[in-house]
């Protein structure tokens, strides 16, 4: 049985609480405290000394951003939009469901899928660290896994998704889901009304990463 979060969840520990010190002596103090900096520092150093290929490196990248990324997860959305018996197999039971696709593994091993409707807007977190469901959605954004995401996604759900420029009616309830090592989530976003006639292709240039974590909504045609 998996349950959305409750604000009051986030109260047992906050990640805001600041760190007493510094240790300059880190090496990791030499580095930029930009993250993508930092790994840009790094990226620099590692192909200096020839550990890595960039070209390589690339490879990898552009395999989880096209291939192992949103296109996956938008594939299952505009089926479920399109097959009402696969929309119902999906929400009852996700892993074997979108393995049948070819979607699993490593981060994906246990699927559940929430449904957004005109009642309920669902979205995903996760408050202990990044998991995330990498077989369909690729790697997680940045912000994804930043603290600040992390602790007010629970504790001010409709603020976040306001910064995301989703601004909900008032009647509309609000779920958090937190993934976990165990479980992560793929939100099905509602389908934009005027979309009858769109093939799959169409449709699937509709669905966006953050519309599949619940920070979103489906792009209107």
């Amino acid at each position: 049985m998996h349950s959305p979060l409750d604000a009051a969840a986030i109260g047992r520990h906050d990640p805001f609480m600041p760190h007493d010190h510094h240790d300059h002596d880190d090496p990791h103090a030499l580095l930029p405290p930009e993250p993508a900096l930092r790994v840009k520092a790094l990226e620099t150093i590692l192909t200096q000394k020839g550990l890595i290929d960039p070209l390589a490196l690339d490879a990898i990248i552009d395999t989880y951003e096209t291939k192992i990324g949103p296109r996956n997860g938008a594939r299952v959305v505009v089926r479920a939009w399109q097959d009402d018996a696969f929309r119902r197999a999906l929400l009852e039971d996700a892993t074997p469901v979108v393995a049948d696709m070819g979607f699993f593994g490593r981060q994906g091993e246990h699927m559940v899928a929430v449904e957004n409707t005109p009642q309920v807007h669902n979205m995903v977190v996760c408050t202990l660290c990044s998991c995330y469901p990498w077989p369909l959605l690729g790697l997680p954004p940045g912000w994804y896994k930043s603290d600040a995401y992390r602790a007010r996604a629970v504790r001010e759900p409709r603020a976040v998704l306001a910064e995301f420029g989703v601004h909900l009616p008032a009647d509309q309830a609000v779920r958090v889901w937190d993934s976990t090592a165990e479980i992560r989530y793929l939100v099905i976003p509602q389908r934009p009304a005027g979309t009858q006639g769109l093939d799959t292709a169409a449709l699937m240039d509709l669905v966006t990463r953050d519309s599949m974590i619940g920070t979103g909504l489906a792009r209107t045609p």
